[in-house]
């Protein structure tokens, strides 16, 4: 395919190369390489630096087979080596808040922080919270594509599914809000050529 990218890729060129891509070179994504896509990932900043992202790597062809299902049977499901499903748990970075707290803090200091920030929340029911962090979660998704093209590999953002089959076909909890499904591979194909708004269209200077 055209487009090919070295491993030394700028992020100029990932995003200018970047396609939604919905078939896939059928082999297995290396794994080395998937761990690295998602460490990048891990980097996104995030208010608070809360950090509600969470992301679970579907590799499994059966599985893969059923989430299509749920996915209103869009093929690149199946086509791709690896799927991302990408969802925010804003429930559980509020119960575990102390992780994302630099260790040069004093305990003191640890404590006083957690408990502000659970306190900043207190008011708002689970939907509420959850939409808060989807938010961050959102951040990270467009990461993972930046840095999976970084290196060569290809993707898609899905949005058509059915949230709460995809929930429980994979065990999620119901409050988890999903930032996208994220179909991850080498290109198979060009995909469509970019036709985007210029500068002038989506930008006011003030």
């Amino acid at each position: 395919m055209t487009a090919t990218l070295s491993r030394s890729a700028t992020v100029k060129e990932a995003i200018e190369t970047r396609r939604s891509i919905r078939k896939f070179v059928q082999e297995p994504i290396d794994q080395a390489d998937l761990r690295e896509i998602l460490r990048l990932a891990t980097l996104a900043p995030s208010a608070n630096n809360v950090q509600t992202w969470r992301v679970a790597v579907i590799q499994n062809p059966e599985l893969q087979a059923k989430l299509q299902e749920v996915s209103y049977n869009q093929s690149q499901v199946t086509s791709a080596p690896a799927v991302l499903v990408v969802y925010s748990d804003m429930e559980d970075a509020l119960a575990t808040i102390e992780q994302t707290l630099p260790a040069s803090m004093s305990e003191e200091e640890r404590k006083t922080r957690a408990e502000g920030f659970r306190k900043n929340f207190a008011g708002q029911d689970v939907a509420q919270r959850g939409a808060w962090g989807l938010a961050q979660a959102n951040i990270a998704f467009a990461y993972l594509m930046i840095a999976a093209r970084s290196l060569g590999y290809d993707t898609v953002p899905m949005l058509g599914f059915q949230p709460d089959k995809v929930k429980e076909l994979l065990g999620l909890p119901e409050h988890v809000q999903f930032a996208g499904l994220l179909p991850i591979g080498k290109r198979a194909e060009d995909g469509f050529p970019h036709h985007r708004h210029n500068v002038e269209r989506i930008a006011t200077f003030y």
